[in-house]
């Protein structure tokens, strides 16, 4: 959430950032913030005023009463009662402001970092880095949702007979294979500094909220009514909502955590070749990092995150690249974001893998997530970083299309001690 701040400060500067990310009504959703502001100020000032007059009736009462002079001590007391009662219409007053701001400022998103660039959508994204070899297969050489039928590796349809169309079943290898690129990830977030942690994979309205998955992203979470939790779509929201409403020691940060966890995402609305095999699914592994920073060194923290998954998919032999997401192409929270996508040499395109974003304060001002300082121990608003490391479905997809031999398919090095076998077919391992 943008700071009252920030917004009443530099509104041009606010507003000309919504207009990059297309936010539609930027102006016109700042004025309302800006409104209910001051409506809530013109009512605290009131309602200061009355509190002082009231003190001083208070005084004048007590000395009227002990000179004997009711009737005149009667006539002030009424009128206390008066300032009472505006009272109680000046709190409502700014209750409601309070609420209807709050309200607003919810329904805003981040504005981007001066380096974001401009464009719509995911076509003016700009690569700012490359890395790996494409592989050279035949114009005929299978997809992995025809390589995963024919080693016997997924069962889709089995998956939408126990729950519906998203939720594969992994069988025998690829099963074993799923483990093993998660202990991997984590072992090498682990090597990096991340303390892992094994998070709820439900959360409540406020964790929610906290984030920013609510209410921008409502509609493509799974919700339990009944006792109104939400199923995450990624570990970050559980893992960040660890710092709600604490405030931090300096010493403290950076802080690095990281964490497995499946992820559930309706993606209502999503059809095509996006959605084939392991595209796109409804539920998903992951292994989430996220960093909790003070302001000056959040964007140090944010090239370390690249550098982190950029090693990740080069130990993977995959190749990649980066793009720095345009203005219209970024989410909700964030400030800046960086997505890594990998060559699919079958489906000759490229999937992305993973997004690294800093939401700056955005987060951090709808969690009430602080820091002191050593210096002044006044509480500062911390700046919160994520990033996949990486998501499963989509790197398992390119392993899968890129490593195809004769023989099945070549598990890459890093990985083979985490599995034990070299190639992911049908065949029964020990």
């Amino acid at each position: 959430m943008l700071t009252l701040k920030l917004i009443s400060e530099e509104t041009e500067h606010v507003i000309k950032g919504l207009q990059k990310k297309h936010f539609d009504g930027a102006r016109e959703a700042i004025e309302k913030v800006l409104e209910y502001d001051k409506l809530r100020r013109e009512a605290q000032q009131k309602l200061d005023t009355n509190k002082q007059q009231q003190n001083q009736l208070a005084k004048q009462i007590g000395s009227l009463m002990k000179d004997g002079k009711k009737s005149e001590a009667e006539d002030i007391k009424n009128k206390v009662a008066e300032l009472k009662a505006a009272d109680k219409a000046l709190n409502e007053i700014m209750d409601k402001a309070q609420s209807d701001m709050t309200e607003v400022l919810l329904s805003i998103p981040n504005i981007p970092n001066n380096d974001v660039p401009e464009g719509k959508d995911a076509n003016d994204n700009v690569v700012v880095k490359e890395g790996g070899i494409k592989p050279n297969l035949p114009d005929d050489a299978p997809c992995h949702w025809d390589l995963l039928k024919k080693y016997n590796l997924v069962d889709f349809d089995l998956g939408v007979k126990i729950t519906g169309a998203g939720f594969p079943i992994y069988l025998g290898k690829m099963a074993r294979f799923q483990r093993a690129l998660e202990a991997f990830f984590l072992d090498e977030a682990r090597k990096s500094g991340y303390l892992e942690v094994q998070p709820p994979y439900v959360v409540n309205e406020a964790s929610g909220y906290g984030t920013g998955q609510l209410p921008d992203k409502e509609g493509q979470m799974y919700h339990a009514n009944l006792d109104n939790l939400f199923l995450i779509p990624t570990a970050e929201v559980p893992v960040t909502n660890i710092f709600r409403d604490v405030i931090l020691e300096e010493s403290q940060l950076p802080i690095k955590r990281c964490a497995y966890s499946a992820c559930f995402r309706r993606e209502a609305g999503s059809y095509g070749k996006d959605v084939r095999g392991l595209n796109r699914l409804h539920q998903f592994d992951k292994v989430e990092i996220v960093r909790i920073d003070k302001p000056e060194h959040s964007y140090d923290s944010l090239k370390e995150m690249l550098a982190h998954v950029e090693g990740l998919v080069q130990k993977l032999e995959l190749p990649y690249h980066i793009l720095r997401l345009c203005g219209g192409d970024m989410s909700f929270t964030s400030a800046i974001c960086y997505d890594f996508e990998v060559w699919s040499a079958a489906q000759k395109r490229w999937l992305e893998v993973s997004s690294v974003s800093n939401f700056e304060s955005y987060q951090a001002n709808r969690l009430k997530c602080r820091f002191r300082r050593s210096d002044t121990k006044k509480p500062e608003l911390c700046h919160t970083l994520n990033g996949s490391a990486l998501a499963l479905p989509r790197i398992v997809a390119a392993i899968i299309e890129n490593n195809q031999t004769p023989d099945g398919i070549k598990v890459p090095k890093v990985l083979v001690p985490y599995c034990g076998f070299e190639y992911l077919d049908d065949k029964n391992f020990d």
